[in-house]
């Protein structure tokens, strides 16, 4: 029988392709934005910065009002308070009202991921896995599309601004379509895991413990988003610092770990559940993400280059998405709590990791940026390892 929430499924998946174009739209935009805030280059990296702090603030109470009054208002109401945001921006006459927009970008998006997950993972059941990694298919494909979108209107000597209020438009739309779509009922779900958690002898062979796997998931939340985040912000430097690249080849490097990236989460939809489990996902892919950085860093070989970038892409597009799923799995009452404590990890690695590596790569060399990785990529692999050892001795 046809799941009956593919509808709202499509929903959240134009929401985060829309979500795909806001992760770069300051950035691609900042030689606008410099001019209209009176700004430098640096001062735009803060309104990015602004938008992860504006996450953080809100994921706890997010986690906890999804829980209590359901996915479905958290969401349209971040649909709609998106506008806020993406009309705002264009049209701010100071760089204070900017960055308090942005900010507001960032509480929408917590708002979003907190009633997201939960419904894909309660719509969809045993194929949550496959339903939540689509979510980084989206992003990656709004994230490919903006650039395009941008050069158009710059070709065309159309406003810039005009990058802001179609996604803008769009989210008005898509927020009046989900206030119209039916979603699963969280209190059903609730009662249905609790249920479960009162028949454990059924379910589990041992009850799961947070300061054990709970925590090791949360700590995986952060190095999964480092390991795709600093191949994001260094590679391109990487690739002419290290490699002596000029710089439109360089760029180009990015486009492999795209499509890596968007390749990775289209073959996860596919094979999780039905081929590979989610657990051991979660120990293959940063294994392929370590090898794929040594070679990266040892062969300074054009080709090798890309086959590493792109094999970069595969390997670390898709692991957040999976450890908010396998999280569910363990702590199967309160989704929208635990899964915030993950998305809270990933909020700090935002506002953390550019600071840290930014400083290394000055005074140790972008080559020990991506010995970082190496590192944390290690940490993600001894984690998961941890993790479904816990995976077998708590459940059947």
């Amino acid at each position: 029988m046809k799941n009956p929430y593919i509808r709202m499924a499509a929903g959240l998946y134009i929401n985060y392709f829309l979500l795909g174009m806001i992760n770069v739209i300051l950035s691609s935009n900042m030689s606008f934005l410099t001019v209209q805030l009176n700004t430098d280059k640096a001062a735009i990296g803060y309104l990015v910065s602004a938008i992860g702090i504006g996450k953080l603030l809100a994921l706890g109470v997010a986690g906890k009002m999804s829980d209590k009054y359901g996915r479905k208002p958290l969401i349209v109401i971040a649909s709609f308070a998106y506008l806020i945001f993406l009309i705002g921006i264009p049209l701010a006459p100071n760089y204070t009202l900017a960055f308090v927009f942005a900010i507001i970008a960032g509480l929408c998006n917590s708002m979003m991921d907190a009633g997201t997950y939960p419904a894909l993972i309660e719509g969809f059941g045993k194929k949550a896995g496959s339903a939540t990694v689509l979510v980084k298919a989206s992003i990656s494909i709004g994230a490919i599309v903006i650039p395009f979108m941008i050069a158009f209107f710059i070709n065309h000597d159309m406003f810039y601004g005009y990058s802001f209020f179609i996604p803008a438009g769009i989210y008005l739309l898509n927020g009046i379509f989900l206030s119209m779509t039916a979603f699963p009922n969280h209190k059903a779900e609730e009662q249905k895991a609790s249920t479960e958690a009162a028949q454990s002898t059924d379910t589990f062979r041992s009850e799961p413990k947070f300061w054990q796997e709970g925590l090791s998931l949360i700590i995986i939340g952060f190095t999964s988003t480092v390991l795709f985040m600093i191949v994001q912000l260094w590679l391109p430097t990487f690739g002419q610092e290290a490699l002596g690249m000029d710089k439109a080849s360089a760029i180009k490097l990015l486009s492999y770990y795209s499509i890596g990236s968007l390749v990775s989460v289209i073959l996860l939809a596919v094979v999780l559940g039905r081929f590979i489990k989610p657990i051991t996902v979660m120990i293959v892919y940063p294994l392929i993400a370590l090898l794929s950085l040594l070679a990266l860093i040892t062969w300074h070989n054009p080709v090798a280059t890309l086959i590493s970038s792109f094999l970069i892409g595969l390997s670390t597009a898709g692991i957040f998405q999976i450890a908010l799923t396998v999280m569910t799995e363990f702590f199967r009452k309160n989704k929208g709590t635990t899964t915030s404590f993950v998305n809270i990890a990933a909020s700090l690695s935002f506002i953390l990791m550019p600071l840290a590596t930014g400083g290394m790569s000055k005074s140790l060399g972008i080559t020990s940026v991506f010995i970082l990785d190496i590192a944390i990529a290690v940490i993600s692999i001894l984690l998961a390892v941890f993790v479904a050892y816990r995976y077998k001795k708590v459940f059947h």
